[in-house]
């Protein structure tokens, strides 16, 4: 059977397409994943319906692709890269966070050459996929797909007041709502989770409308390529059960993720024709950019043994909180993130460090860059992935202001009735620039918020892969719609932000732009 058309990969971005696409009847839409699918919410595992546990994300769990990745030359080990294996995508194994970036991330966007993805613009579709509990004014939708709320000030754990506080006393603004345009300071983060239940794309976009005659869903499928009649994408070369076959459709979507979309392209023979001739792969169509701009969030964590008599509860949340703040001499409002979270269950922390608390700093607009490869032509082999991370000056310079506001924090009134120590980084450590880089250098790891890989932008961008309407440059009847097509990680976790994308070209699609 043929298809209007064939979407690749069921996660954040996929499933909105197949919900969104399938409003028209006389559209048939084929969503395929890889990983499993759990229809009714009775049969829904745990790991992937309770969030606070973390299971999900775990290395080796069965929703998680296990991924790894090169932190930074000084690192001797890969650090784990976890992305979703199952319908709903990472937003089935993420921390459920549904925050946007700021305005100026997408006012960036469209001054390169995407004027379609400005925040005015943008704005109406982060409407449209939530429901804001919480907060009813223009900034907020009432009736999405996406459920949105707050941890309450009265429900705030023992460990999340004292980061409050502290923030408060460095002189930090109180922050009520993270997703307003002029918000920054310490407060309540956007969580897609009521009840602790993690609301997926699946369980959100996908299982209310699967019913529709048009729509096709099947899982345990892996795209080996793409076919093409000439520069017409044609249809997918696919595996399952055994049987390699191919479906066809007029149009193929590429939601596969940062990872799996640039995969699925270079092993179509679609990059840079070094790579592709390295790699015995015939060059289909030349395109520089795809795998190169990997974009992240850098983090590095600072681990802090508590009192033994200090309540730590296992079923609790492990960040309620969450300060954005501007590091000192930077033009990019809210460029950084500190988090602190609460550490009860063997998922959290080292139990033989003692470790009760945690402190997370990320750099939320990194100027550095990595990239991905191919590491063979076995669709089933994961592309190399190189972070990069802390290479520029600029990046290393903000990350040693964040360690540092971190400590001073831990000196707060309140930490005091709890905290025995930092457990690392040590006094020596602490001692100069260097050796504070040093360590960075040796700690940074991802905020599992990977993208770019298949950037968004004008032909004139030799390194861009789709153009605003995510239609891949020189092709026909191919998009990559998920967060690899982001031009620069936004500031901010990148669930929103993906998911504004698959509804703005969803949109598009049925208007036939």
């Amino acid at each position: 059977m043929k298809y209007n058309v064939v979407i690749v990969g069921a996660g954040s971005a996929g499933c909105v397409l197949a919900s969104r696409l399938t409003e028209d009847p006389n559209r048939t839409v084929l969503l395929l994943e890889a990983g499993p699918d759990y229809p009714e919410f009775e049969q829904y595992p745990n790991d992937l319906k309770y969030g606070y546990n973390q299971v999900a994300s775990a290395v080796g769990a069965p929703h998680n692709w296990s991924f790894t990745g090169i932190s930074t030359s000084e690192q001797g080990n890969t650090m784990p890269v976890p992305r979703g294996r199952v319908v709903g995508g990472s937003s089935a194994i993420n921390g459920q966070v549904l925050l946007r970036g700021v305005p100026e991330d997408y006012d960036n966007w469209a001054s390169w050459g995407n004027d379609e993805w400005s925040f005015e613009k943008t704005l109406p579709y982060f409407r449209k996929l939530e429901t804001d509990t919480d907060i009813h004014d223009d900034f907020h939708g009432f009736d999405g797909p996406i459920p949105v709320r707050r941890h309450k000030e009265e429900t705030w754990l023992p460990a999340q007041q004292a980061f409050y506080q502290a923030c408060r006393a460095e002189g930090y603004p109180h922050d009520p709502d993270m997703n307003n345009p002029d918000s920054g300071g310490v407060g309540p983060i956007p969580m897609n989770n009521p009840d602790g239940i993690r609301m997926s794309t699946s369980l959100t976009y996908l299982n209310p409308v699967r019913h529709r005659l048009n729509l096709t869903v099947r899982s345990g499928v892996t795209a080996h390529r793409l076919i093409f009649d000439g520069n017409r994408a044609v249809g997918v070369q696919v595996e399952s059960g055994g049987e390699v076959f191919v479906v066809e459709g007029d149009e193929i979507i590429c939601s596969g993720g940062a990872v799996g979309s640039p995969q699925l392209l270079l092993l179509s023979g679609i990059g840079p024709d070094d790579h592709l001739q390295e790699m015995g792969i015939a060059l289909h169509h030349e395109l520089p950019g795809v795998g190169q701009n990997l974009r992240d969030h850098p983090n590095v964590r600072i681990p802090v043994r508590v009192s033994k008599d200090f309540p730590l509860d296992p079923e609790a949340p492990r960040t309620q909180l969450a300060l954005r703040y501007t590091a000192d001499g930077s033009s990019d409002r809210n460029d950084m993130q500190i988090l602190q979270s609460s550490f009860s269950s063997p998922m959290g922390g080292d139990p033989l460090e003692g470790e009760g608390i945690r402190f997370t700093c990320i750099i939320e607009l990194a100027l550095g860059a990595g990239e991905l490869k191919l590491a063979s032509t076995d669709p089933y082999e994961q592309p190399l992935l190189d972070y990069r991370y802390l290479e520029e000056p600029w990046d290393r310079e903000r990350m040693r202001e964040g360690v540092r506001l971190c400590l001073k924090l831990l000196e707060g009134e309140e930490y005091r009735k709890f905290v025995e120590e930092c457990i690392s980084p040590t006094e020596e450590e602490l001692a100069s620039d260097d050796a504070l880089d040093q360590w960075m250098l040796q700690n940074v790891t991802t905020t599992q918020h990977i993208s770019g890989t298949c950037k968004m932008g004008p032909s004139s961008d030799g390194m861009a892969v789709v153009d605003q309407y995510c239609r891949v440059h020189g092709l026909e009847g191919l998009r990559v719609v998920d967060v690899s097509v982001l031009p620069d990680c936004i500031r901010a976790n990148t669930n929103a932000t993906t998911i504004m994308i698959a509804e703005r070209v969803a949109e598009w699609m049925r208007q036939a732009q």
